[in-house]
């Protein structure tokens, strides 16, 4: 059905976005989502101390999440639903003034392509923005553990496209300085797959999280 299949498809992201990007991520799809299907934590390395920086020297960053495994290219209306949930997400945060909240990311995952004006909407957000096409084949077995780092960490069951951060999150002005980027690595042996991988500075960065 529709909706296995959706399921099955956030599972693999999570899973992907964990293990290779860093990310602490809950599933939080259903009528009450307020369009978010996957929610949690990035974290990254801290430039400077702050109120979010854990013990270890990373900091964390809010990440929400949509997925659309759709077969048609995602117009710039996805985009704009996303801004939309991410203005609700950020007022009702302020709403609370006892709290200081970190900064939030928005995240749009696609199995089928960004059309040219979606990514021109993205890139011209004032929200920090990441597309990533990510297609997964017809079929992919879905995630059996709660925890998606149950499974291979150093491959991916699907077949990735392309990632984009927006000039709000990933230039020197953004939100990350244009210190980080993230590259599809092929595998060297043609037989497996090819992984996600975060770069900070120039150099690899390996995926933690607490």
């Amino acid at each position: 059905s529709s909706v296995r299949r959706g399921t099955e498809y956030e599972q693999e992201s999570m899973r992907i976005l964990q293990n290779g990007l860093s990310m602490s991520l809950r599933r939080v799809g259903g009528k009450a989502d307020g369009g978010i299907d996957l929610q949690g934590w990035w974290w990254l390395p801290a430039e400077n101390s702050s109120l979010y920086d854990h013990p270890n020297g990373y900091r964390r960053l809010r990440v929400l999440v949509q997925c659309k495994r759709e077969s048609k290219k995602l117009g710039p209306k996805y985009i704009r639903e996303l801004e939309g949930v991410l203005h609700r997400y950020g007022a009702t945060q302020s709403s609370n003034e006892d709290v200081t909240s970190p900064p939030v990311v928005g995240m749009l995952i696609s199995a089928s392509p960004f059309s040219k004006m979606a990514i021109t909407h993205a890139h011209s957000s004032p929200i920090p923005l990441v597309l990533l096409h990510l297609a997964v084949p017809e079929g992919t077995a879905p995630v059996t553990s709660e925890d998606p780092a149950d499974r291979d960490s150093t491959s991916s069951e699907g077949t990735f496209a392309s990632i984009v951060f927006n000039p709000t999150l990933g230039s020197k002005t953004g939100l990350l300085r244009g210190h980080c980027e993230a590259r599809w690595e092929h595998a060297a042996d043609p037989t497996s797959e090819g992984r996600l991988r975060l770069w900070w500075k120039g150099q690899t960065m390996k995926s933690w999280t607490p």
